[in-house]
């Protein structure tokens, strides 16, 4: 009986091209086929540096659809890497429910580690980074995002979202309403020409975007709280 085969999870850019690592380089090579959320975005990586493979088209909402032709391709022993639009697979995106199915299948998943805004907005923002809790994106709903904030209002880590910057105006404010004035910041463009990290209190960081123009996804960074504590 032919044995499965493996299911990559490649870490890609987030904006700079030339943050892919040797490793996850050699794996897009490898493998026989790649899963990945945008086949147009994942191409001008691939034709970078002169990959061709069979491309599957799996994205959000119609990732139910396409894991089991997938673990299909899997069990007939092909090699699959699995890609983001940016970043490291699983974090906010499509990935999960492939990855528990291919364990749920028993085929081995191996992590290729590399890019991720996470981290790369953790490294660099001035927080505390002992300890963060990651919420990546928010509820769409303004009281749904009210009340998230009231249930994490003591949560001492520094917390991060990832949000799309028509929504930081009103993300920004109801963080002063619930969670009171603390230090934010907000990592935009990170790895690209125009990368930019924006400090400040609520009100601070409402009148430098006022100001602004800001395209892409940002990452939003708040002080923990120091309820309890110094």
């Amino acid at each position: 009986m032919k044995s499965s085969g493996k299911l990559y999870i490649v870490a890609t850019p987030i904006g700079n091209l030339e943050d892919l690592t040797l490793r996850a380089l050699k794996t897009l090579k490898e493998v026989n086929y790649i899963a990945c959320e945008d086949t147009r975005h994942t191409k001008k990586l691939l034709n970078k540096y002169r990959i061709k493979k069979n491309l599957i088209s799996y994205f959000h909402p119609k990732e139910k659809e396409k894991i089991p032709k997938i673990i299909k391709i899997l069990e007939e022993g092909n090699n699959v890497a699995l890609v983001s639009d940016a970043g490291t697979p699983g974090l906010s995106d499509p990935g999960f429910p492939l990855i528990k199915k291919a364990l749920e299948y028993r085929i081995r998943v191996i992590p290729i580690p590399g890019p991720s805004a996470l981290t790369a907005a953790l490294s660099a923002a001035g927080l505390p980074t002992e300890r963060f809790l990651f919420l990546g994106f928010p509820p769409s709903k303004k009281e749904a995002t009210r009340k998230l904030f009231q249930s994490i209002n003591d949560e001492k880590a520094t917390l991060v979202f990832y949000l799309p910057p028509r929504k930081l105006h009103s993300f920004l404010m109801l963080i002063k309403e619930t969670l009171g004035n603390r230090d934010i910041v907000i990592a935009r463009e990170l790895t690209k020409i125009h990368e930019e990290f924006l400090r400040g209190k609520p009100d601070e960081l409402k009148e430098i975007l006022q100001e602004k123009r800001l395209k892409g996804e940002a990452t939003v960074l708040i002080k923990g709280s120091h309820k309890g504590g110094k």
